[in-house]
This record gives C-alpha cells, sequence and structure tokens, in this order.
C-alpha cells in the first residue's frame, strides 16, 4: 500500500490536467496490448499490429522484456539511470523508438476520441470539486482509493510513504491504464510534480466504438493540416512549451517548433515569450477547428 500524505498546502495546491500526453498513454496501452483480452481488446491488438507492419515483433518483445511501468516510463524522462536501463545500454534507443512507433499505431490514430473523452473525466472532478471540496474528490476520485484525512491510500507493490510537504499533487485521468488502475510518480515529466493517474472507467462499448467506426474527423483534420500537425493541435489543448510538446509527440525540439511554427503562421495557435521560453496556446479558430474537425473542413469545400 503507497499512503500519500497531505498538508493544507498540498490541498491548495492540487492540480488536474485531462492526460499526461499520447506519448504516456502508450506506455499504458502498451501494456494492455502485452495482456490477453477479449474481444474488444483484441478488435484493437489487430488494428494496431496492421499499423505496426514489421515492427510488431519489437514491439511484443519490448512488452515481455521492459514490462513494468516504471521502467517505461523513465524513457520519457531521458534519464537512463533512473528508468531500470545501464547508462550507455544501446537497448535504450531501440526501446524509446518502439515506444514512439507503438504510438503512432496504437494511441495517435484514436487520441482525438480519447482526448474528448478524458476531457470530459476533468471536468467530473472539476465539477466535484466546485460543489463538494478537493476531499470529497479525493473521496470519490477512484473505487480503488481510499481517502482517510489527510491520506490517501493507493494500491501499490510495496508498503511506502509519501509526503507531498506542500509541493501539491498533479491528478490525471487515463484511458488506457486498466491493467494498474492506478499509478503513481514522484515526478511528472513535464511538470516536475508528484502525480497520481488514475483509470476512467469504460465499458466495452466505449473501445468498441473507438476501433469500429474510421476517425473521419481526425482523418480529415489531418488530410487539411497534415497528420503530426494534427496531432500537435490536440497536444496544445493544454497550452505548452516547445519542449513539452515535443515530449507529447515523441518529436525532436527542433521538429516541434517548426510545426508550431507552421501552426502560428496558419492563425491556429498564438505563442507568448519570455526569455527562452515559448507558450504556446491554440487559438478559437485552432479549437474550432479541432473541435470541428471534418464539419469545418467539409463546410470550407
Amino acid at each position: 500500500m503507497l499512503r500519500i500524505h497531505f498538508t493544507v498546502e498540498d490541498l491548495a495546491r492540487l492540480r488536474m490536467a485531462a492526460t499526461l500526453g499520447p506519448v504516456t498513454e502508450s506506455v499504458f496501452a502498451l501494456d494492455l496490448f502485452a495482456r490477453s483480452g477479449g474481444a474488444v481488446h483484441g478488435e484493437w491488438r489487430r488494428d494496431v499490429r496492421e499499423r505496426m507492419n514489421g515492427t510488431a515483433g519489437q514491439v511484443d518483445r519490448l512488452a515481455r522484456e521492459r514490462r513494468p511501468l516504471g521502467e517505461l516510463l523513465g524513457l520519457l524522462d531521458r534519464s537512463p539511470g533512473e528508468s531500470g536501463f545501464r547508462a550507455g545500454d544501446a537497448a535504450v534507443p531501440w526501446a524509446t523508438a518502439t515506444v514512439l512507433a507503438f504510438c503512432r499505431a496504437a494511441v495517435l490514430p484514436y487520441w482525438g476520441r480519447v482526448r474528448a473523452y478524458l476531457e470530459l473525466e476533468r471536468e467530473t472532478f472539476g465539477r466535484i470539486t466546485i460543489t463538494n471540496g478537493v476531499e470529497c474528490l479525493l473521496d470519490t476520485l477512484h473505487p480503488k482509493l481510499v481517502w482517510n484525512p489527510p491520506v490517501l491510500e493507493v494500491p501499490h507493490d510495496e508498503d511506502r510513504d509519501v509526503y507531498l510537504d506542500g509541493r501539491g499533487l498533479l491528478l490525471s485521468p487515463s484511458f488506457f491504464l486498466q491493467v494498474r488502475h492506478c499509478l503513481f510518480l514522484d515526478r511528472e515529466h513535464e511538470t516536475g510534480l508528484p502525480a497520481l493517474v488514475v483509470s476512467v472507467p469504460w465499458t466495452p462499448a466505449v473501445l468498441s466504438d473507438l476501433v469500429a467506426e474510421p476517425m473521419a474527423d481526425d482523418e480529415a483534420l489531418g488530410a487539411l493540416v497534415g497528420h503530426t500537425r494534427a496531432a500537435a493541435m490536440q497536444a496544445l489543448m493544454d497550452s505548452c512549451t516547445t519542449g513539452a510538446l515535443s515530449e507529447r509527440l515523441g518529436i525532436s525540439l527542433a521538429g516541434a517548433s517548426k510545426h508550431a511554427t507552421v501552426l502560428r503562421k496558419a492563425g491556429l495557435i498564438t505563442t507568448a515569450r519570455n526569455r527562452n521560453t515559448a507558450l504556446h496556446t491554440l487559438t478559437s479558430l485552432g479549437m474550432a477547428l479541432l473541435r470541428g474537425g471534418g464539419h469545418l473542413i467539409s463546410q470550407r469545400n
């Protein structure tokens, strides 16, 4: 059992994110991909294998050899010593590339609907907090969690106490974290905050709808601005820096900067600069295009 100890400052600094991004979700999806499941999961796996083509074997190998989520999430920090890999281990770039390839096959094709689903979950969290307070949110966050003020008890492989000491906590729902249900991160790679990821409930029909119908809106948006830039717009539903955008998309810093420049020139994002940091945010046009998807595009043609 993991026990997270809150102070008054921690409760005041509780934050909620809709998602930790498609790359993090792909790590959770990889864990799900490696498990045997029902017909719905099988349909999703078949779709993913078709997209992976000849690289599906690499994904199977990674799932077998590096299944603990902590190891794979360590890759997102680009810190081999903390991720279960030895410094200089030649497997690190291979594993990183495999995770990113899997992300493109297993998560990005569905990201528009997954992201929308997670946004609704965050809105639900927000309504609970506004109506009944932070403690009610912690008490109802997930069936596997137990709130014994001022301690939140989380199922864990080891018996451990975590003291937040005024740092606060980042909460995030996850679509693909279905095997572990809840996962605590000592340091989320983008914000540097301790984070708690919780699975969102969904019926088999949710995933069935996700894989059964073509992603018409996402494909139309991709046809208009390009698939990577469409994914960048999805990632920018929460404003972020260029570095954070590169992390969310699993691309180079230069690539993220290039795509942000194109989107800015098209009037789809704005960029606020503070010294060496650039913060990108969707414009109203970008948000309308993202949410309107193929409908907006068809109206323009």
